[in-house]
């Protein structure tokens, strides 16, 4: 008996799905919990395991195809094989019989030839074909039997030379682009059109106006196309609705990491005992925490249908990270301010680690309320982040460098550090992202002080 498998309620308000990738094919037999699709929501991407166990009966929906939560997705015959395999034995000796030569289908079971109709109309015997001449610009037909490239035979036709008249340098006499740019001999200089008039200006070179130029061709067979599917799509979705709503402004500056470089080289043995392998992004994630409630508008969303600002008093961190297939995905630490220095560094490498194995489920992007994006040692100068929406503001941090910078009158090497703070100018205007910014290097600055509170 056939059973109609419908993509279920994922939870957290999903609505519908994305087939990523079938896992199974018409046919295959499964068992219960077994995975038989990758779904992609506007959440993440999940398997789909089989209720029941039995064969795939048929497949309801193909890659890329978007389907309701309620809709079916396979049909799974819970006895037997489905009736697609049952009919591939079929199927298989209609193609064989299809491929045989039309004479070995047309005999009789007893072996005897049956005449065949022709398909064929009958035509008029067509006379012989004659051979195309090619001939030069200048009308000679003498042209076409001399040996030359199509390119220098138009290099010839451009300039009116009758290739006949050009004596070729190549193997067997071929006459060559060389011979017919020397065949073209030295320009003419112009003399005075008369007594005391001025001269003419020399032409230049006929061969240096009248470049030959091979033909456009496609290249059609050089390039790779990729069906933008899964989390890429997603993706692309937000980027459009994030910069066609936010009215995004980008505050840039720089401070002296050289503390937090410091304190960060003189935790990092003590944090490995715990199984943790400290970076700088706890540290980012502790200071915007504190910096959010010094300036509490920044931690919010604005509400387009009731025309309102929420203000969120909880801090819940998005953190970009990359999956294996280098698609950018932001899962959030809940509740951030809340969580000590290990705490934040262990689950952002679980975070991590579940987006290099596609396993981050819809709770885990939930309820962001900042993003903070940084590529470590990979990260350049500066950058312009876009503001994950409908969240206000986003914080791109980039590479430590060791510079020379001035100190009391005097030129020193300290570890200097850029950001850039993207934020929506409709609700945060630049004077506050300004002090939101100053705020944040201060704790940066002195991230001792940082961790005596709690964000």
């Amino acid at each position: 008996m056939a059973f109609e498998f419908k993509l279920p309620d994922i939870g957290e308000g999903v609505t519908e799905g994305e087939i990523v990738k079938w896992l199974v094919k018409a046919g295959d037999t499964v068992k219960e919990d077994q995975p038989i699709v990758e779904v992609m929501t506007d959440k993440a991407t999940v398997e789909i395991a089989s209720p029941k166990s039995g064969t795939i009966e048929s497949l309801l929906a193909k890659d890329g195809d978007m389907i309701q939560v309620g809709k079916g997705l396979v049909m799974i015959n819970e006895g037997g094989a489905s009736a697609s395999a049952q009919g591939s034995k079929a199927q298989a000796a209609d193609e064989t019989a299809a491929k045989k030569p039309a004479t070995e289908q047309a005999k009789s079971p007893e072996g005897d030839q049956r005449p065949q109709a022709s398909t064929a109309a009958p035509t008029k015997s067509a006379p012989a074909a004659q051979p195309m001449q090619a001939s030069s610009s200048n009308g000679s037909s003498n042209a076409s039997s001399v040996l030359a490239s199509p390119a220098t035979r138009k290099m010839a036709r451009e300039h009116g030379i009758d290739l006949a008249s050009v004596q070729g340098s190549g193997d067997l006499g071929r006459v060559t682009r060389d011979d017919v740019e020397k065949s073209m001999g030295a320009p003419k200089a112009m003399g005075a059109t008369s007594a005391g008039a001025p001269s003419a200006a020399p032409s230049a070179p006929k061969q240096l106006l009248n470049i030959p130029r091979a033909a456009a061709t496609s290249n059609a067979k050089h390039e790779e196309r990729i069906p933008v599917r899964g989390i890429r799509k997603k993706i692309i979705e937000n980027m459009r609705i994030s910069v066609d709503h936010a009215a995004h402004f980008t505050h840039m500056d720089e401070l002296d990491a050289t503390n937090l470089v410091d304190l960060r080289n003189s935790l990092k043995d003590e944090a490995e005992k715990y199984g943790v392998k400290l970076n700088y992004l706890p540290f980012l994630v502790k200071a915007v925490c504190m910096a959010l409630k010094k300036f509490p508008r920044i931690n919010g969303t604005y509400d387009e249908e009731k025309n309102e600002i929420v203000i969120k008093h909880y801090y819940n961190m998005g953190i970009a990270v990359a999956t294996k297939d280098n698609d950018l995905v932001v899962p959030v630490i809940q509740n951030a301010d809340q969580k000590n220095i290990l705490e934040i560094a262990a689950e952002i490498k679980d975070l991590a680690t579940k987006a290099q194995t596609n396993k981050l489920g819809p709770n885990d992007f939930q309820n962001g309320t900042f993003t903070i994006t940084s590529l470590g040692p990979l990260a350049g100068t500066y950058a312009t982040p876009i503001i994950n929406y409908p969240e206000l503001g986003i914080l791109g941090f980039f590479a430590i460098k060791e510079k020379p910078v001035v100190r009391d009158g005097q030129i020193v090497i300290r570890s200097m550090a850029t950001m850039a703070i993207s934020l929506d100018h409709r609700i945060v205007d630049g004077y506050l992202g300004a002090q939101f910014t100053k705020a944040l290097i201060e704790y940066l600055e002195n991230p001792s002080a940082m961790l005596l509170f709690t964000a």
